[in-house]
């Protein structure tokens, strides 16, 4: 009988756990809140994870089994002592007779790298990136957020593009239309309510991720400031993604560089454009590739892998992530579809 795998993409907003099996079926993909141990701590983000993967099996009508390998790639697990300690709480609730941490930055550069080294950049509602050497060596951040100067990702773009907007009232900055969609998104009447509503509690921080779109929306419209905005994330990811080159010294190695996640998968063609250019002057060689799956794909095939599962059982496995519209928070995988791809 085949094993059971489950490949986990933890993020700041979100959390995608695939089950799988090692001859290639996708038997369930879930989805629940986002990973943060950095916030919430590790004990109550691991029992969110252990109750994620109760609810996989149950949809995949296995309540019982047992799953072989888990491999869980989260965001703010970003130094080995957090990984130490996120592999200790998740092995001692049994998730998987073998369990694997790592940064989820790496299931982006296992998705999109067939090559198995190179560079990638998750930006979700945060930001991070990864290099690792074709020898193995690796170079990372340490993404603490503003204390170790880290800015980008759906958060950072939103802040902006609010802050933007305030100035634009008060007279320090100039004329924008994100004064008036950005409120829309909240019901209020101005940007000053929601920043009010923001510093009072009655929204909570996490909900500004929600004004991102609006940012992009406004970008493709013309907006200069969101524009500004949009850019300068661009920039950032190249200066993350030629640091990590720098520092491995592959600037002068034809080397993959991998971007995923909801803000570099949404087909904003601006953001892509302005990346595009600036690497073609800093890291010519840079061969630049937009994730065409969900994240999770790359967890799932890490576990695969561990399992001793095929190359084509893992290719089958990837074609029913890419073939099967994600679940919505807290849902399972479309009945309809799961079923299709047990087939």
């Amino acid at each position: 009988m085949a094993d059971l795998v489950a490949g986990v993409d933890g993020g700041n907003s979100k959390t995608d756990l695939v089950l799988a099996d090692t001859e290639g079926r996708l038997l369930a993909w879930v989805r629940g809140d986002g990973t943060r141990p950095h916030r919430e701590g590790m004990a109550l983000t691991a029992g969110r994870l252990a109750d994620l993967m109760h609810r996989a099996l149950e949809e995949a009508g296995r309540p019982d089994a047992s799953v072989a390998v888990g491999a869980y790639f989260l965001a703010n697990v970003d130094v080995p002592e957090a990984e130490e300690v996120a592999l200790r709480q998740l092995s001692g609730l049994k998730v998987a007779a073998r369990v694997i941490v790592r940064n989820d930055t790496l299931a982006i550069l296992r998705a999109g790298a067939p090559e198995g080294w190179g560079v990638a950049v998750v930006s979700g509602a945060g930001i991070n990136a990864v290099g690792v050497h074709p020898h193995g060596r690796s170079a990372r951040f340490l993404s603490l957020g503003d204390i170790t100067g880290d800015w980008g990702g759906g958060m950072g773009v939103a802040r902006a593009g609010l802050g933007a907007a305030v100035r634009a009232g008060d007279g320090r900055g100039p004329a924008t239309v994100l004064r008036e969609v950005l409120p829309v998104r909240f019901g209020l009447p101005t940007v000053e309510a929601v920043a009010l509503a923001v510093s009072g509690g009655e929204i909570p921080v996490a909900e500004l991720h929600g004004l991102a779109p609006l940012v992009f929306a406004a970008a493709d419209g013309g907006d200069t400031v969101a524009q500004e905005i949009v850019v300068r994330l661009g920039d950032e990811i190249v200066t993350m993604v030629t640091a990590l080159l720098r520092r491995l010294g592959l600037l002068d190695t034809a080397t993959p560089v991998v971007l995923g996640g909801g803000t570099l998968q949404n087909g904003q063609v601006l953001l892509h454009e302005h990346i595009r250019e600036r690497l073609a002057d800093l890291a010519p060689l840079a061969r630049l590739r937009v994730l065409d799956v969900q994240p999770v794909a790359g967890a799932v095939a890490e576990a695969l892998l561990e399992a001793g599962a095929t190359e084509p059982a893992r290719r089958r496995v990837r074609q029913a992530i890419a073939g099967i519209r994600p679940p919505s928070m807290h849902g399972a995988t479309p009945a309809r579809s799961a079923n299709e791809t047990r087939s």
